[in-house]
């Protein structure tokens, strides 16, 4: 699962060579741990083009990504709490959902996120070669706000010593597709995430495990 995530300013930096309209978006991009019912900054679909997938699909229109602010967490009208997370592999078969994965498909961005151990020793999770950790998700509306949920994917072997369960991370260059291209997106929701890099805290101490 993923229940907390990092955001810093290198990471918006780094977000500007994938969005549009950079420095209105950029202003409102939100730093620090970010935690459920909190506000993030989100990857969707620019503008107009989420209205013209058939302009999209010709070439005639290219895709763009524009970066909003959501916060984090679906309601549960039965339930007290939020849900953050989804499962990649049945997300589809929700109705809760399904909608939202077939047609309000984002990306959120982080500098790294955490798990913790059965010892309940923070663990952190990065991209070996520094670059961002773009996790695919979905959103919807609620009354007058978006929100947001990040999919989880089986963990593949650099964090199921820690966790049984990853956030599905993407390359940045399926973002686009991941957001646009409904044929990828049946893919990737069943797509073995990249190896990451992660850093173990013992109280005081941390130690590097690549």
């Amino acid at each position: 699962m993923c229940g907390r995530f990092f955001v810093d300013e290198e990471t918006a930096r780094e977000i500007e060579k994938v969005i549009h309209n950079v420095d209105l978006q950029i202003q409102r991009m939100r730093t620090g741990d970010i935690f459920p019912s909190q506000p993030a900054g989100i990857l969707t679909q620019c503008g107009k083009r989420r209205e013209q997938p058939a302009a999209i699909a010709s070439g005639s229109i290219s895709p763009a990504l524009e970066l909003k602010e959501m916060q984090w967490g679906f309601p549960q009208y039965q339930k007290k709490g939020l849900l953050i997370n989804a499962r990649a592999e049945t997300a589809l078969e929700r109705k809760t959902f399904r909608d939202s994965v077939l047609h309000r498909r984002c990306v959120i961005p982080a500098k790294h996120f955490y798990e913790w151990d059965s010892d309940k020793n923070k663990v952190t999770f990065f991209r070996k070669d520094a670059a961002v950790v773009y996790m695919a998700g979905f959103y919807n509306r609620f009354g007058d706000e978006e929100r947001f949920i990040i999919l989880t994917t089986q963990a593949n072997a650099s964090v199921s010593p820690v966790h049984h369960r990853m956030p599905l991370v993407l390359e940045t260059g399926e973002l686009k597709e991941w957001v646009y291209d409904d044929q990828f997106a049946q893919y990737a929701l069943h797509k073995t995430p990249p190896v990451l890099g992660r850093e173990q805290e013992y109280e005081q101490q941390s130690l590097f495990l690549t």
